[in-house]
C-alpha cells in the first residue's frame, strides 16, 4: 500500500521527525519548545490515527497536526499575558524608513535570482538569524502570515491583537527583517 492509505506510527520519528523539528523551531524559535510540541503532536497523531482519511501523505498529516500545536502555543503565550512592547526606539527609527502614505522611502534591494536565494540553506539560516532579531510577537505574526498563508482574521485571533496591532506588527516585522538581509545576505548577494 502507499503512504496515503497506510500509516506506520513505527517509522515517524524516522522519516519525519527532522522535517517536523525544522517546523517547529523556524516558528518557535526554541530548541527545547519546539522539541515538546513536536512529541505533542506525535501523540495526538497516534491518538487520531483512525480519523486519517488517507487524501494526503502521511508527512502532511502530520504537519498539519503539528502546525495546530504551534498555534495552541502561540494562543497559550496570549493568554498567559505575554505583551509585547511595540513602541520601542528601534521601532520608531524603522518608521522612519516609510513615507506618509506607508511606501518605503527607499527601495528594498533586489537581487537576481530569488527563487534560488530561499531554496538556499544559507538564506534559511540568515532569515532565521534575522527571525531571532524579533520581537516574539512579530515573528510569530510574520511567520504565521508568510510561512503559514494565515488570514488576518485567524492571526489576529491567535495572537489576541486587534487588526490595526497587527498591521502593526507586520509593517515592523517586515521592515527589521530588511534591514537584517540587507546585512547579512544581500550584502553577499549580487545586488542590481
Amino acid at each position: 500500500m502507499t503512504e496515503t492509505c497506510l500509516l506506520e506510527p513505527e517509522h515517524w520519528v524516522e522519516r519525519h521527525g527532522d522535517v517536523l523539528f525544522r517546523y517547529a523551531l523556524r516558528r518557535l524559535g526554541d530548541a527545547h519548545q519546539a522539541e515538546n510540541v513536536v512529541q505533542e503532536a506525535l501523540l495526538a497523531a497516534l491518538e487520531g490515527q483512525g480519523r486519517f482519511s488517507g487524501r494526503s501523505t502521511e508527512r502532511t498529516w502530520l504537519v498539519g497536526i503539528l502546525k495546530h500545536k504551534v498555534l495552541d502555543i502561540f494562543r497559550r503565550g496570549r493568554r498567559a499575558g505575554e505583551v509585547e512592547d511595540i513602541e520601542t526606539a528601534a521601532d520608531q527609527a524603522l518608521d522612519d524608513a516609510f513615507d506618509g502614505r506607508g511606501h518605503w522611502v527607499s527601495g528594498p534591494a533586489r537581487w537576481s535570482q530569488p527563487d534560488k536565494a530561499m531554496e538556499s540553506r544559507q538564506f534559511l539560516q540568515v532569515l532565521t538569524l534575522c527571525l531571532e532579531g524579533l520581537t516574539q510577537v512579530q515573528a510569530q505574526a510574520f511567520t504565521l502570515r508568510e510561512m503559514d498563508g494565515l488570514q488576518t482574521e485567524e492571526i489576529c485571533k491567535v495572537l489576541g491583537v486587534s487588526t490595526t496591532h497587527l498591521g502593526v506588527l507586520l509593517h515592523r516585522a517586515r521592515g527589521r527583517l530588511r534591514s537584517c538581509l540587507e546585512g547579512r545576505w544581500f550584502a553577499g548577494a549580487e545586488v542590481g
